[in-house]
């Protein structure tokens, strides 16, 4: 295990990796624990609805509807909290790869290794990946397993094609945080530059619906790719998934070659 970057860098990882698994699994039985105070009091719907456009567009991906189990989890989890989190995870993750090694002085010491630079921030990537993966499947299992315990029953196919765009949007912003730290050798910038991007891309797909000079932006942004479809009434689309891995290809791109032109700090 030790021979291979990728397995090393998730043996290191395995008790944060642990300590999210059970928070996320803690968070989603919250949810399912309010789901039946929610789902028979018509004031939440009355009052999602009487919020002005812009909110309501922000918060309620697609007109979701807080009386049904889809929507209930549409407003609660995927509209803001589980991308927060799964971005938090992600670009701290994606910071690490190859800006934390250097910023905690390692970084010399893993290059003294025979593996070449592109492979290590290569494999770096891979680790996040599986553990966003990890974290994802996580989730859906939760959402599937405690929501029947509350009488929220969702439906198994969309809640895991929600789930794989939800690890999509994080690997962007993951690979994001990678490339800029591969790249710059700074772990500030790493963490700041994709932290400022998300929020700035949730705003334009929120909002874009609503301003008309931001609705042409909007497809741009990594979480139009996430909800743009509504995965979850929806199921998996195809061209958002390959629009997600598309940009994850060409950022991991960008930081092999970053990494491998740059000095590294000593």
């Amino acid at each position: 295990m030790l021979h291979s970057v990728a397995t090393k860098t998730l043996f290191d990882q395995r008790r944060a990796l642990l300590a999210w698994t059970v928070s996320l699994v803690l968070l989603v039985a919250m949810y399912a624990a309010i789901w039946p105070s929610v789902r028979d009091q018509p004031a939440m719907t009355d009052f999602l609805d009487s919020m002005p456009p812009a909110v309501r567009s922000m918060l309620a991906m697609s007109g979701a509807d807080m009386s049904t189990p889809v929507g209930y989890v549409k407003i609660e989890m995927l509209s803001l909290m589980a991308p927060l989190l799964m971005i938090l995870y992600a670009v701290t993750t994606g910071a690490a790869a190859v800006a934390g090694e250097e910023d905690r002085r390692t970084l010399d010491l893993l290059l003294a290794n025979p593996v070449s630079r592109g492979r290590v921030v290569l494999e770096k990537l891979v680790a996040m990946t599986v553990g966003i993966v990890l974290l994802a499947g996580v989730t859906a299992t939760a959402l599937l397993t405690e929501g029947n315990l509350a009488d929220m029953s969702l439906p198994t196919g969309p809640v895991i094609a929600a789930m794989g765009h939800l690890a999509l949007l994080a690997m962007v912003f993951g690979t994001l945080a990678g490339a800029v730290g591969s790249s710059t050798g700074n772990l500030t910038a790493a963490r700041g530059v994709p932290a400022v991007l998300a929020v700035i891309a949730y705003i334009v797909n929120g909002l874009g619906p609503q301003v008309s000079w931001l609705e042409p932006f909007q497809k741009f942004s990594p979480f139009y790719q996430y909800t743009g479809h509504d995965p979850l009434t929806n199921g998996l689309s195809v061209p958002a998934v390959l629009v997600a891995l598309g940009t994850v290809g060409a950022f991991a791109a960008v930081g092999i070659a970053g990494f491998r032109r740059r000095d590294v700090s000593a």
